[in-house]
C-alpha cells in the first residue's frame, strides 16, 4: 500500500498556519475516512484534519503546541494499510543527542557573579536521556525544549518548576533560555548524575542569551490594595497581536456621521413579529444595517479593497464580516459570502445563522475567511459611537453605534419643528493609505443617506 503524508490544509484566506492543539490518533492506529486524526488552532477558531482515506497513520511529524505552516507534512499515512497485531506497539524515542565533552556555554549580555563550583558542576551536569514528553504535571514538552534540558542538565523536577508561556502552560524554548539565563546565580535541582571528570572533547551548542529580550518583566507592584494577574488564552493573544499589527500596518482614519434611522425603528418594530411567522428568523437591526453598507459598497467599491505591494485589489464580491462577542469576551469576524446577493430575509437568515454558531463555538476556518470589509455593532453594548481598529487585510471597517431617542430639528414645508427621533452615530475607520477623507466620508455619509430614506411603508419581501 501507498504511504503518503498528509499535509496542513489552507484554512481561507490570510490564514497561514495553526497551533496543534491535539492528536487524536496514536501512531499504528487504522483510521477511517474523514475520521478526525488531530485537532488545530488558527486564527480564532478550532477545527479538524480528517483522515483522506481508510488506512494507518504511520508516524506523526509533528507535535502537540507546534505552530505549523499551511501546507507543511504533519504526518506519514498509508493508505489502505491494515494494522499489525503481531507488531508491538509502537513507542517514541527520544532524538539521538551528542553527549557534550565541552559542556554547553551560556552567553549572557549582563555579567553575573562566579557561582560556587558545586553549582556549575549541577548545571552542566548532562543528563544520561532526555525528560519525557510529559512531565508528572501532565503537562508535554516539545523535543527542543527535552534537547535544551538535556544539554543544561535540568531534571524533570527543574523542568516542571520552570513556568511556561505557551499553550496550557507549556515550556516554550524562550521560557527554558529565559530560565537558564537566571539559573547560574541561584541553587538549582541536583541533577540526576554527577558531572564527569574527564569529557571527551568535543563541540557543543552554545546557546546566546540577550538577557534585555528575554529577562522576565518585574513583578507588579499595587500601591492601593491586591490585584488579580490573568494569563492571556490563545484567542486573545492572537487578537492582540492581531491588532497591534493592524495600527503598524495602517494609518487609522475614523470620520463620523449622524444619521436619522426613525423610519427604520419603526418598520423593524411593526413588521418583526410578521417577519418571524412568514420566515421563521428573528429581524433585528443587524440585517437592515447591513443592507444599507452593502448599498453604499455597491456606490463605493474603493472601500472593498485590500493592498497587494503598490497594488490596490478592488473586489467584485461583496464578503460583509460581522464582528462578534462570544461568551468568554473575546471577538470574532465570521462573514457573510457574496453578502450582495441577498435580500432583507437571506441577510437575516445568515446573520441569525453566523452569530449562534459563533456563540456554540461551531464557526470553521471557512466561516471566517476571505472578508472583504467588516462592520461592528458597538451599538450592542450601549456605545454610542467607537474608532474601531480594521481587520486585515481590508482597507475599512464601519462601527454602529446605539440607536437613541434624542430631541432633534425636522425639515418641514410648514417650517423647521423639534421632535423626538431616533438617532445613531456611524464610525468609518479607513487605511488612508488608499483611502482618502472624501472617499472614506463619502462611504459613511452614502450609508447614513439609505438608512434615512427608509421607508416606513416598505413590504415584507419574499
Amino acid at each position: 500500500m501507498a504511504i503518503i503524508e498528509i499535509l496542513l490544509p489552507k484554512m481561507g484566506e490570510s490564514v497561514a498556519e495553526a497551533t496543534i492543539t491535539n492528536l487524536l490518533v496514536e501512531p499504528g492506529s487504522s483510521v477511517e475516512a474523514d475520521e478526525a486524526i488531530v485537532e488545530i488552532a488558527t486564527d480564532k477558531v478550532d477545527s479538524e484534519v480528517p483522515a483522506p482515506e481508510d488506512g494507518v497513520l504511520v508516524e506523526w511529524l509533528i507535535a502537540e503546541g507546534d505552530v505549523v505552516p499551511v501546507g507543511a507534512a504533519i504526518a506519514k499515512y498509508e493508505v489502505g494499510g491494515e494494522v499489525d497485531e503481531s507488531a508491538p506497539a509502537p513507542t517514541v524515542e527520544s532524538a539521538p543527542v551528542a553527549e557534550p565533552a565541552v559542556e554547553p556555554v551560556l552567553e549572557v549580555e549582563a555579567p553575573k557573579p562566579e557561582p560556587a563550583p558545586e553549582v556549575i558542576a549541577a548545571v552542566t551536569a548532562p543528563l544520561e536521556s532526555s525528560p519525557e514528553r510529559t512531565g508528572p504535571s501532565g503537562r508535554f514538552y516539545s523535543p527542543l525544549v527535552r534537547s535544551i534540558a538535556q544539554e543544561e542538565g535540568i531534571s524533570m523536577d527543574e523542568l516542571e518548576s520552570i513556568s511556561g508561556s505557551g499553550s496550557e502552560g507549556r515550556v516554550t524554548k524562550k521560557d527554558i533560555l529565559a530560565y537558564l539565563a537566571n539559573r547560574g546565580g541561584a541553587p538549582v535541582a541536583a541533577a540526576s548524575k554527577p558531572a564527569k571528570a574527564e569529557p571527551k572533547p568535543a563541540q557543543t551548542p552554545t546557546y546566546n542569551v540577550s538577557t534585555t529580550s528575554h529577562e522576565p518583566h518585574p513583578a507588579f507592584k499595587s500601591v492601593s490594595g491586591g490585584y488579580d494577574i490573568i494569563e492571556m488564552d490563545r484567542m486573545r493573544k492572537l487578537i492582540s497581536k492581531h491588532m497591534v499589527d493592524s495600527v503598524h500596518t495602517s494609518p487609522h482614519v475614523t470620520s463620523f456621521v449622524e444619521a436619522d434611522v426613525t423610519a427604520m425603528v419603526q418598520w423593524r418594530n411593526k413588521n418583526k413579529n410578521a417577519f418571524f411567522e412568514k420566515y421563521g428568523e428573528k429581524l433585528t437591526f443587524t440585517p437592515i444595517l447591513a443592507e444599507a453598507i452593502i448599498k453604499a459598497i455597491g456606490d463605493f467599491p474603493g472601500v472593498n479593497a485590500s493592498v497587494d505591494g503598490d497594488n490596490i485589489v478592488i473586489h467584485k464580491a461583496i464578503h460583509l464580516g460581522m464582528a462578534a462577542a462570544l461568551p468568554n469576551g473575546n471577538l470574532i469576524v465570521p462573514v457573510i459570502k457574496h453578502a450582495d446577493q441577498y435580500n432583507l430575509q437571506g441577510l437575516a437568515r445568515q446573520v441569525n445563522d453566523l452569530a449562534n454558531r459563533a456563540r456554540q463555538g461551531k464557526l470553521g476556518p471557512d466561516d471566517i475567511a476571505g472578508g472583504t470589509y467588516t462592520m461592528s455593532n458597538v451599538g450592542t453594548f450601549g456605545n454610542v459611537m467607537g474608532t474601531p481598529i480594521i481587520n486585515q487585510p481590508q482597507v475599512g471597517i464601519i462601527a454602529l453605534g446605539a440607536i437613541r431617542k434624542r430631541p432633534a430639528v425636522i425639515e418641514t414645508p410648514e417650517g423647521d419643528v423639534i421632535g423626538i427621533r431616533h438617532m445613531m452615530f456611524l464610525s468609518h475607520s479607513y487605511d488612508h493609505r488608499v483611502v482618502d477623507g472624501m472617499l472614506g466620508g463619502s462611504f459613511v455619509r452614502r450609508v447614513a443617506d439609505y438608512l434615512e430614506s427608509f421607508s416606513i411603508d416598505r413590504a415584507l419581501e419574499g
